[in-house]
């Protein structure tokens, strides 16, 4: 089996769990995973912070890049990474995207996974949506991206905070093509 390389945006919407149970996952599939690449935003280091207690983002055998490195591997349309991540996606960065607005090393690393066609994931955090954040969500729909609303779902009977995030992790990871155990539905 080919490792696939992965890179992981984190931006400031709430919503940090999603990132550390998806860098926790990413960890375990070790054996399909090659390559990573992490950049937070400034924001993002502050959610994470205030949301979660600590800077564990540190800790999972990531690349870390700043967001304003240009000089990273995924800001070039030459890079060898097969998957773009932008967990959790706030809507500024998802509208910045969608409007071809690469003013940081994020949104110019997802113009370039567009425009090379590869697989581009946003986990969209904010409720409710405005005709602005759909339209959004249409272009980047329309422009090859994935748009996986952090919406969890109750049908595996989640008994804990953690359980109920991964329901949002796990078809992150079933998107992005590895191979993952998972709760199935009538499985």
């Amino acid at each position: 089996m080919n490792k696939k390389n992965i890179a992981l945006a984190i931006t400031g919407a709430s919503g940090a769990i999603y990132a550390k149970l998806l860098m926790e996952k990413l960890t375990e599939l070790d054996s399909q995973v090659g390559k990573r690449i992490m950049v937070l935003s400034s924001n993002a280091k502050e959610i994470w912070k205030s949301e979660l207690n600590d800077e564990s983002y540190l800790n999972y055998g990531f690349s870390n890049f700043t967001a304003d490195n240009f000089n990273c591997p995924i800001a070039s349309g030459s890079n060898d990474f097969d998957i773009m991540i932008i967990c959790p996606c706030s809507m500024g960065t998802l509208g910045r995207i969608a409007n071809g607005i690469s003013n940081d090393l994020i949104t110019r690393a997802a113009d370039v996974f567009l425009k090379e066609r590869k697989k581009l994931i946003l986990v969209a955090r904010e409720a409710p949506y405005s005709l602005i954040h759909l339209r959004n969500m249409t272009t980047i729909t329309e422009a090859g991206g994935i748009i996986c609303p952090a919406s969890p779902s109750f049908y595996s009977n989640p008994n804990n905070i953690n359980e109920l995030a991964m329901t949002i992790v796990d078809r992150v990871i079933d998107l992005a093509g590895f191979e993952n155990k998972a709760f199935r539905w009538n499985s």
